[in-house]
């Protein structure tokens, strides 16, 4: 192996060279047990940063792949494939990853250790290497066994961890040393002591194996990785940039991108949630606007009919997103045959029809209705969490199959009443990312046009990492965008730098970024309110952004100052290659260079410092 990278680099042949350069420490096991999600809390990252090791549900890594340790010079983590895929299969695994290249082994499970594993654990102890066990996951295994009543975490702990050691040792691995972990907190249970020890180990072993010319070898800067994968995504929006100015002027594409924009920032979208009274529907108007059922400006909810006329609640930090809490359907006031009729169904986009204990032909009549009207309807199985507390009493209680109980006998109500083949989905108001919510977001993404679709993301509330994808990947569909409007619309020098760009752009884009990931104020304080936390906890995982209040002209112009990119012309040359053309616009390549630059970064972390909020504030 050749000397360190601060970048991520692919193995390949060994070198044959008589002493190390590095210390190469592998992370393996099977597909899908966590091993990236590792490499990454090993090295300080969240799964998002655009340093880290990719993860995904499915196995996506072709060969093995380093990453520099953050803090020990000369240490390389590896995140090897996972063993038993069809791409790696186990009686060839060994050998297609060079098992004997690495010094150091971490075997990675996440519910229990496989045959594979004591595979590996036989060959590492072949090659007389170290080698820890990392089981993962352990906030999902620890959630279901809080359904237990008489659950104690430090004795489900033990339980685990004996449950480990008795399988390894009955395997033929003497003495195995095992680390319980987290997905979602790395500060819990046996990670900070994991790193501990580690860090001692690589210590030892660099003293031990590393050339002496090479130990005080230093890692190159973070901006180093930052600028290259920066550089990566300028080339692809530059490419959809090339693709547009194909057959038109600057002043045409300019002025199609402004609408656009303009029409992303005005789109109205119209919720309407509807069913029978008392089904908690108010109840979960307030949970889709990120807020609890009794602060100020929440629909109101009570056990007797409080909805008596239909009620329009903007969404906090989204005013075009409107949730509409509709009367409930079949009291007297309101009966099937005219309900749409009366509470304007032509103004909403979509309905939910909201049930509790049980579907009802009222609301199956009311399905028909909107059918007809051409309208999108969702069954909608509330207060799923009470219905499994009551369930769980039972000796016998399954998660799992309480769930598919409940879905059936909504199912069967709704096929009783008159709807062919429904679809419901099961949702908790206290906690979105249980449940079915994720796969009901789902749903209406697909059947929204894209300007609705993007009005819908932005105004979900943070409840799980796959939203906070979703909302990271429609803010950098409007980067580039942003960066062509700047360029073209005239911009003016920026006072006591030697580049231009449109600073009313820039900071109406952050303070854009901080609603729609709730890290301004005002949602910071719902966020607390919500999850029942101070405020000042909140704001104190907000680790690399400032607080939206301090975004202003003048904080964009010393953060300009500050970077050390514009000393380059890497990038202006990179611009010009692509688009030729903006080279003849005063400032062009500056502003749209400057924009991207820093709206990306910004991106970054914010997204990383809206994870942070996101685990702080559902701790348990």
């Amino acid at each position: 192996m050749g000397g360190q990278s601060s970048t991520p680099v692919v193995r390949s042949e060994p070198e044959k060279k008589p002493e190390k350069a590095t210390l190469d420490i592998a992370i393996t096991g099977i597909s899908g047990a966590g091993k990236s999600s590792l490499v990454n809390a090993l090295r300080g990252l969240c799964d998002f940063d655009e340093a880290a090791a990719r993860t995904d549900v499915i196995e996506v890594k072709a060969e093995p792949v380093g990453y520099p340790h953050p803090t020990i010079p000369d240490v390389i983590i590896w995140d090897l494939p996972g063993i038993g895929t069809p791409k790696f299969k186990a009686e060839q695994y060994l050998e297609r990853v060079n098992y004997s290249q690495y010094d150091f082994f971490l075997i990675v499970a996440s519910n229990r250790f496989t045959v594979y594993d004591i595979q590996l654990s036989h060959a590492i102890k072949k090659l007389k290497k170290l080698f820890y066990y990392v089981m993962t996951k352990m906030d999902t295994s620890i959630s279901n066994e809080k359904l237990n009543p008489a659950f104690n975490e430090e004795t489900a702990l033990q339980q685990v961890r004996k449950y480990c050691v008795d399988n390894l040792v009955e395997a033929g691995i003497s003495s195995p040393k095992i680390f319980l972990i987290s997905s979602w907190y790395p500060e819990k249970y046996d990670f900070p002591l994991l790193q501990r020890t580690l860090e001692n180990e690589m210590e030892a072993l660099r003293k031990h194996m590393l050339r002496p010319a090479e130990k005080s070898t230093k890692l190159s800067k973070g901006s180093e990785i930052l600028f290259i994968l920066f550089q990566k995504a300028l080339k692809i929006d530059l490419a959809k940039l090339k693709d547009a100015l194909m057959n038109r002027t600057v002043e045409e594409v300019a002025e199609e991108m402004q609408q656009e924009l303009d029409e992303l920032q005005n789109v109205r979208l119209d919720i309407a949630i509807t069913g029978v009274s008392g089904a908690g529907k108010s109840s979960l108007v307030n949970a889709l606007r990120g807020m609890t059922d009794y602060e100020k400006g929440a629909a109101e909810v009570g056990i007797t009919q409080t909805t008596m006329e239909c009620c329009a609640y903007p969404h906090p930090s989204f005013p075009n997103v409107t949730i509409w809490d509709l009367p409930g359907i079949g009291t007297p006031e309101f009966r099937p045959e005219d309900y749409l009729k009366k509470v304007g169904f032509n103004r909403y986009d979509f309905f939910m029809i909201v049930g509790s204990e049980r579907f009802t032909e009222n609301d199956v009549l009311l399905a028909h209705e909107i059918q007809k009207m051409k309208k999108k309807f969702y069954f909608v199985r509330s207060k799923m969490d009470d219905s499994i507390a009551a369930e769980s009493r039972d000796p016998n209680f399954n998660l799992d199959k309480s769930i598919q109980k409940i879905r059936k006998a909504c199912c069967y109500e709704l096929t009783e009443a008159g709807e062919s083949d429904p679809r419901v989905f099961l949702i908790s108001r206290r906690d979105l990312s249980k449940f079915d919510f994720s796969d009901l977001q789902e749903t209406l993404e697909n059947d929204l046009d894209d300007l609705k679709r993007h009005a819908l993301i932005l105004s979900m509330p943070l409840f799980s990492r796959k939203i906070l994808k979703k909302k990271m990947a429609a803010m950098e569909a409007l980067i580039w965008k942003l960066a062509f409007v700047s360029c073209a619309i005239g911009v003016v020098p920026v006072p006591g730098l030697s580049l231009a760009c449109d600073l009313g752009i820039l900071v109406g884009a952050l303070l854009y970024f901080y609603k729609a990931f709730g890290l301004d104020e005002e949602s910071l304080h719902r966020v607390a309110k919500v999850f029942g936390k101070d405020y000042r906890v909140l704001k104190s995982a907000i680790k690399k952004s400032p607080m939206s209040s301090e975004i202003t002209s003048e904080f964009i112009i010393g953060l300009l100052a500050r970077s050390l990119v514009w000393a380059t012309l890497t990038l202006t040359e990179l611009v010009l290659d692509f688009v030729p053309v903006l080279g003849s616009l005063f400032g062009g390549v500056s502003s749209f260079v400057t924009t991207f630059f820093v709206l990306r970064s910004f991106l970054k972390d914010i997204v990383e410092d809206a994870e942070n909020v996101r685990r702080k504030a559902t701790e348990p």
